[in-house]
């Protein structure tokens, strides 16, 4: 019931060596923080979803499956380093006492001679209470407890049976038969803490749940055919992310996990946010390890019947050909006007949004006397770019190491007065610049092409900005770093072997992109995580790619891959 995670662990504890990706699936779930606890498939109702899939309930907060190859669990310890071995071992030990040594069963012995391919945990919310007094402004319930579904396949049904037949003793308590709907379900009783609830279904699936009513409800949705499965949009947007024999694969029920996050204590969700999570469905994707590293394609899809719909702008893809090789980081996107109407419209009025708008709105007028949307955003509706580019010392001394923040922009069109806007709200930069904080404002030619520095009453040279063609503008603050991308340079991020073995390209043409070299920006900045684990984390990543696509108006992917340091 553990897998051979655990097996593994025991093992191989003499060459510590981690593997990071648990921790990166739970990262790159973005969302996922939980991936850990989950394990996977064997025989599934489809090809390209996870097992259980037809028997696990419609309201799962979410599921999350592993593969049980003992192949696979190796090659995911050859990456990572000691300290990110030892949390994942920690992890997998905790699995193990609570599913199996608690209760008397190992792994190789007892499970791995029946078991399929992968097996499954599910988490169920809890059983909604209605109090009798509420407020009218909330509808969230309180949750009592949540409930933990394992769904394990069964390769070799009667060795399976067997093990149902005549379960291990119990240290306290027994062991009692119960049926349910013409299904046998073995339950403890008299024991202290969870107790475990135990049914074989169609002698294809063994479901343990951590109480009765988890594996009622089970049943419930395999009879009534009300499982995950059947949801809306689940088995078309899960079939997107269909890789061979996946190491994970895992789906969160979006608005759902939301609502039940919501009742945390001092964690509580603003209505405003919660309405705006009830556009989203779901969010699924598949794990695999590759021999460089962890590669996670995912999808998310809105509620069928969410107002809200995805403006299809695919338009991202030529800024990493304008920057230098040697780039730290780039992110990049289709629409900036777009994106930030998108997130004026889901934040309006939560505060824990990172960024207010109203309050942005304010301090770009207060600082600039410009009008975000009118004066800047209004032609910025081609892709743009945000990235680090650094600017090496002669002495090449890492002590005296700077970096160039670039910010890229594609304006709308090439069109006449398109481009006077732009220029207009340049102009008028430069004047509050000179005029209202004595910058001096001086013009220069790099490469060929004419800039204009903003150098501050100190003598140092502040911020550039300029054209890098008709219709991309660019400014770079901090270090100089203009003759780097003037005139365009030779050796170009795109054609790096680290950009292109880790941006993943499938997706084309893409929404957006992001690329970090993390092994190059920890050394170069000093990051103070306040944690020894997302420190040993980030000593394990080489670099991260990330690109999104939107499918149509309902659903997008992302696909990212991890390139990971191996153990020696």
């Amino acid at each position: 019931m553990t897998l051979p995670i655990v097996s593994e662990v025991m093992k191989k504890k003499k060459k510590p060596s981690l593997v990071l990706t648990l921790s990166a699936a739970g990262l790159l779930i973005g969302v996922g923080s939980c991936a850990y606890w989950f394990l996977t498939q064997g025989r599934p109702f489809s090809r390209n979803l996870p097992v259980g899939a037809n028997i696990i309930p419609q309201d799962a907060l979410f599921a999350v499956s592993l593969t049980t190859d003992t192949k696979q669990w190796q090659k995911l310890r050859e990456f990572g380093t000691p300290e990110t071995q030892k949390e994942l071992d920690n992890n997998l030990v905790q699995l193990r006492d609570r599913w199996l040594t608690n209760n008397g069963y190992n792994f190789e012995q007892d499970i791995q001679p029946w078991v399929g391919n992968q097996v499954t945990i599910a988490v169920l919310p809890p059983p909604v209470v209605k109090p009798v007094l509420k407020p009218v402004a909330s509808e969230v319930d309180i949750p009592d407890k949540q409930s933990m579904v394992m769904v394990l396949p069964i390769k070799n049904p009667e060795i399976a049976k067997s093990i149902l037949a005549q379960p291990k003793p119990l240290k306290q308590g027994k062991w009692i038969d119960l049926t349910y709907r013409g299904i046998p379900i073995k339950q403890t009783e008299g024991q202290a803490g969870e107790k475990l609830s135990a049914a074989l279904i169609n002698e294809q699936l063994l479901v343990i749940t951590d109480n009765a009513k988890a594996t009622e409800k089970t049943i419930d949705a395999y009879k009534n055919q009300t499982s995950v499965a059947t949801l809306g949009g689940f088995a078309e947007n899960f079939s997107k992310t269909s890789s061979y024999q996946p190491f994970a694969q895992f789906y969160i029920n979006v608005p759902l996990a939301a609502k039940i996050a919501a009742t945390a204590p001092n964690r509580r969700l603003p209505v405003q946010v919660l309405a705006q999570l009830q556009n989203n469905q779901g969010l699924a994707g598949t794990v695999t390890l590759e021999s460089q590293g962890v590669r996670l394609k995912g999808v998310s899809w809105l509620n069928p019947n969410s107002q809200r719909v995805l403006a299809v702008e695919n338009q991202a893809g030529s800024m990493q050909n304008r920057l230098p090789s040697e780039t730290l980081m780039m992110l990049s996107g289709s629409n900036l006007k777009r994106l930030w109407a998108d997130y004026v419209s889901t934040s309006g009025g939560n505060p824990l949004s990172p960024i207010k708008p109203e309050e942005l709105r304010r301090g770009v007028k207060s600082l600039t006397n410009l009008d975000l949307d009118r004066d800047l955003l209004s032609w910025m509706k081609g892709e743009f770019s945000v990235s680090v580019i650094p600017n090496t010392p002669p002495d090449g001394s890492p002590d005296n190491f700077r970096a160039g923040l670039v910010f890229m922009v594609k304006v709308s069109d090439a069109k006449a007065e398109v481009r006077k806007s732009a220029e207009t709200a340049l102009q008028n930069l430069d004047d509050v610049v000179k005029n209202q904080y004595q910058f001096k404002v001086e013009s220069a030619t790099v490469g060929g092409k004419p800039i204009v520095n903003w150098i501050s009453p100190f003598g140092t040279l502040t911020a550039t900005h300029g054209w890098l063609d008709d219709d991309v503008v660019f400014f770079a603050f901090g270090a100089p770093i203009s003759d780097k991308i003037l005139p365009k340079p030779n050796n170009t991020l795109a054609s790096s072997l680290p950009f292109q073995q880790t941006v993943p390209k499938e997706l084309n043409p893409a929404k957006g992109q992001f690329f970090l070299d993390m092994e190059r920006t920890v050394k170069s900045f000093p990051f103070n995580t306040g944690s020894p684990g997302q420190q040993a984390l980030l000593s394990a990543i080489r670099t991260i790619g990330i690109t999104t696509a939107v499918n149509n108006n309902r659903s997008q992917q992302y696909d990212i891959f991890m390139e990971l340091k191996k153990s020696k």
